[in-house]
């Protein structure tokens, strides 16, 4: 889906998500992580780079794994960090989220589950960490539509109109007003 461009400035002539790039203390680890459990194919990584990693790729994006095997040098946690859905994490929609679950316990993994409802549409989430503690989100988020935030109409506070449609939740209105005020700012 496009969405309708509504800046002063000319957008950036981006097409997609390209790739993301991690740290990883194990290239090794991670590249069996990201084959074995979420479908990435290695491919081949330009020969002019003097460090160790490796290139992955799927789905229409790539994962890119730098090694560093220090990277925990100043950390003295030992304990499994928590998974928390609202850390930094990636996301992949995925057509059976029962599916996801029952193969991360056949492969002994830990996860958490959450729901996301809007508007009758419910998105069930799966998340869990990769070797090195980087969150991975499965979810079949397509079921919630994506609305642009400038499609939300603005209501001020206090006034109702029968029947207005309104696709947008609170947040989303509460931006909208202080986007119309603002622009009321700017007339005077």
């Amino acid at each position: 889906m496009e969405i309708e461009e509504v800046s002063s400035y000319e957008a950036l002539p981006l097409l997609s998500l390209n790739h993301v790039s991690l740290l990883c203390r194990s290239v090794w680890d991670s590249v069996r992580f990201y084959e074995d459990v979420l479908g990435f194919v290695l491919i081949k990584r330009p020969s002019s780079f003097n460090f160790r990693g490796a290139w992955l790729y799927n789905y229409g994006i790539g994962i890119h794994l730098i090694e560093n095997p220090s990277i925990d040098e100043y950390d003295t946690m030992t304990e499994l960090r928590p998974i928390n859905p609202k850390d930094n994490h990636i996301s992949f929609q995925c057509t059976d989220v029962g599916l996801v679950i029952r193969r991360l316990q056949d492969m002994g993994m830990r996860y958490v589950t959450a729901v996301v409802e809007d508007g009758g549409a419910k998105v069930d989430q799966v998340f869990f960490h990769d070797p090195d503690g980087y969150m991975i989100e499965l979810c079949n988020c397509e079921n919630i539509p994506v609305i642009p935030i400038s499609s939300c109409s603005f209501k001020p506070r206090g006034q109702s109109f029968k029947k207005a449609p309104n696709n947008c939740g609170f947040m989303e209105n509460v931006m909208m007003e202080s986007l119309s005020m603002d622009m009321m700012n700017f007339s005077f």
